[in-house]
């Protein structure tokens, strides 16, 4: 019996970017400025793995002039240029520019965090009465995934485009046993740019055995623009019903 869970992330900061756009109607003049030009999505090299595996760069633009790009290495976001409320892009997360870097010492930027995001206190959790032990990589804890998560491994990726929105599908297969988990788990998440300035991430895991699963993306946002400072002039507000 396989059993099925979809997490959808409407990407709570890009929901904060589109409130600085959209009160002074930057959007709208982005896309005037653009023509109303379709949304494109390319791809390129952005170097090998030390286990000399090639790892791609997607980029995906939307009418409005705004630009997302993403790597196979960790399904992870690398960049996100949005126009603030005077049309002026800027990259909004932060990260490196080269391959060499996420792998010698990012701290997750960015990344498909998995299978299990956060802390697990010794490594170990108990599933069906069972116990397994996942590797400790943080104090005492097993942190977001293991020594070799979600983030740390080259996805399947497969780029698409619509009349209004471009994205990319990243896959992967997690085997039975791998960093200590359970069952075989076939995981997925979608990227799509929409034309509202919306970068919307769909996941979803299946698996074969019972299991545990939390993912999440570790991009690290500054609205102000990569490199312009600290953060602690922003305000945030989360729609939630608890937290």
């Amino acid at each position: 019996m396989h059993t099925s869970l979809v997490f959808r992330s409407l990407a709570l900061g890009m929901t904060l970017v589109l409130g600085v756009v959209a009160c002074s109607g930057g959007s709208t003049r982005q896309a005037e400025k653009a023509g109303g030009s379709a949304p494109t999505v390319s791809q390129a090299p952005f170097g090998t793995t030390t286990d000399g595996v090639p790892v791609h760069r997607f980029t995906l633009t939307n009418a409005n002039g705004m630009q997302v790009q993403l790597m196979d290495y960790g399904a992870t976001i690398t960049s996100i240029r949005v126009p603030d409320r005077d049309g002026r892009m800027a990259d909004v997360v932060l990260g490196f520019d080269s391959l060499s870097d996420y792998e010698a010492k990012s701290p997750y930027f960015g990344a498909t965090i998995g299978r299990y995001a956060n802390r697990i206190a010794g490594g170990r959790f108990t599933v069906d009465g069972k116990q397994y032990q996942a590797p400790i990589n943080d104090g005492k804890n097993s942190l977001h995934g293991g020594t070799k998560g979600f983030d740390k491994r080259v996805w399947s990726a497969e780029s698409f485009r619509t009349d209004s929105t471009s994205g990319v599908l990243f896959t992967r297969t997690s085997p039975n046993g791998e960093e200590g988990y359970p069952g075989n788990m076939r995981v997925s998440v979608r990227y799509t740019l929409t034309p509202e300035n919306a970068l919307v991430m769909d996941y979803e895991a299946t698996t074969d055995a019972p299991t545990v699963v939390n993912l999440t993306n570790h991009a690290y946002f500054n609205l102000a623009g990569e490199g312009s400072g600290d953060i602690l002039g922003h305000v945030v507000q989360i729609n939630a019903s608890h937290f």
